[in-house]
C-alpha cells in the first residue's frame, strides 16, 4: 500500500479520493470477499436467498430504551424477538433453534450511561451456549470489565460494539452524558478479558455529517479488534431524523479507506447499516475499492464487481461480524 497517512486520506476531495481507490493499493486480506444477509432483513436477488431463521436478532429491553436516540427512537428494537427475562431469553433461544436458528444477536436498548443491562442475562446465554450450541454474538454498548470477563467465561462467541469519537455526536444524538473516553474503557476491558469484539464506526450520525469517525479508528487502534465493521447513518421513518440527509458514497468509502489503511491485517466489512436507494452500489463498489474483506446485503452490483474482478465470492446467512471467525481471526 502507497505511504499515506489516515490525515491525508481525510483531506482528500471526491476526485482526489476516486483516484486513490482506483489505483489498486487498497486490498482485502484474501482474494475472497465475504457477503452476509442475516436474518433479521429479507434479502433475496439473482445471487442469493437468506433464511429467515438462520441468525435472528433479540432484544432484552424489549422496545425500550432510556436514551431515545434521535436516530433510532427505538425503532430499531421493534424488528428484533424480545426477552425481557432470563426465562423468556432461554426459552426464545430454545424455539429459535428447534426453527432452525445457528446462531443470534442478543441486544437491547440502553441504560441511561449507555450500556445494554446483560448482566441478569449472563446465565442464560450460558445455557444457551451449552445446550443448544447456538453461535451468541452479544451487542453490549458500553461495558465494564466484569460484564466482559462474565460473558467471555460463559462462552459468548463475539461481541459487538459501536464506537464514537465525537463529544458533540454523543451528545447530540445519541443523547449520551459520557466522553470518547468511555469507549476506551470499554475496548479495554473486552480487549483485556480474551473476547472477540468486532467494533462498529458509524459515518454520519452528526446529522449526516463526518465528525469523530477518524478519532473513532483511532481510538479502536489502542487495542486489537477481531475484526472492524463500517456502518453508516441512514434515516428511519418515524425518527427524529427521519429526513436528515444521509453520508455520500464518498465520504462512506473515505472512512473506510482510512478503516484499511489503519487496519491492514484486520478483517474489514461495510456492515448492514448503510443508506439505501440509488447510492447504495456506489457504496458498496467503492467499499470493494477501498479494500473491505465483506459487505452485508451487497447490492447485486456489487457482487458482479467482485466477480469480475477475479475475487472468489462467498454467501452467508451468519451477522456480517462473523468475519472474524470466516478469516480465523479468533482470541483462544
Amino acid at each position: 500500500m502507497i505511504q499515506l497517512s489516515p490525515e491525508t486520506i481525510w483531506n482528500l476531495n471526491t476526485e482526489e479520493l476516486f483516484t486513490l481507490l482506483e489505483s489498486g493499493n487498497f486490498k482485502p486480506k484474501t482474494n475472497k470477499i465475504h457477503f452476509y444477509a442475516p436474518s433479521f432483513t429479507y434479502y433475496k436477488t439473482k445471487y442469493y436467498f437468506s433464511s429467515t431463521n438462520d441468525f435472528p436478532t433479540i432484544s432484552v429491553t424489549g422496545t425500550s430504551c432510556a436514551l431515545n436516540c434521535k436516530h433510532c427512537g427505538g425503532k430499531v428494537l421493534q424488528t428484533m424477538h424480545p426477552a425481557q427475562s432470563p426465562q423468556q431469553l432461554l426459552k426464545l433461544c430454545q424455539k429459535l433453534e428447534q426453527n432452525g436458528a445457528r446462531g443470534c444477536l442478543v441486544s437491547g436498548g440502553c441504560l441511561p450511561d449507555g450500556s445494554v443491562p446483560l448482566d441478569d442475562f449472563v446465565d442464560a446465554l450460558e445455557r444457551v451456549k451449552r445446550d443448544l450450541g447456538l453461535t451468541i454474538f452479544v451487542h453490549s454498548g458500553i461495558i465494564s470489565t466484569k460484564t466482559a470477563v462474565s460473558l467471555k467465561r460463559v462462552g459468548v462467541d463475539a461481541v459487538l460494539i459501536d464506537v464514537i469519537g465525537s463529544v458533540e455526536t454523543i451528545r447530540k444524538t445519541l443523547n449520551l452524558k459520557i466522553t470518547p473516553q468511555d469507549y476506551v474503557n470499554s475496548l479495554t476491558a473486552l480487549d483485556s478479558s480474551g473476547l472477540n469484539f468486532v467494533p462498529h464506526v458509524i459515518v454520519g450520525l452528526n446529522e449526516g455529517k463526518l465528525d469523530g469517525e477518524l478519532a473513532a479508528l483511532k481510538i479502536i487502534r489502542q487495542v486489537t479488534p477481531s475484526a472492524l465493521v463500517i456502518i453508516a447513518f441512514m434515516p428511519i421513518h418515524g425518527t427524529v431524523m427521519e429526513k436528515t440527509t444521509p453520508p455520500k458514497p464518498f465520504e462512506i468509502a473515505k472512512v473506510t479507506a482510512a478503516a484499511r489503511l489503519m487496519f491492514p491485517e484486520t478483517p474489514l466489512v461495510l456492515g448492514c447499516m448503510r443508506p439505501k436507494g440509488a447510492a447504495r452500489a456506489e457504496t458498496d463498489i467503492l467499499a470493494l475499492k477501498a479494500g473491505v474483506d465483506a459487505i452485508a446485503f451487497p447490492s447485486e452490483q456489487a457482487v458482479k464487481y467482485a466477480e469480475n474482478k477475479n475475487y472468489q465470492t462467498t454467501f452467508s446467512s451468519h451477522c456480517c461480524a462473523q468475519i472474524y471467525s470466516d478469516l480465523t481471526f479468533k482470541k483462544l
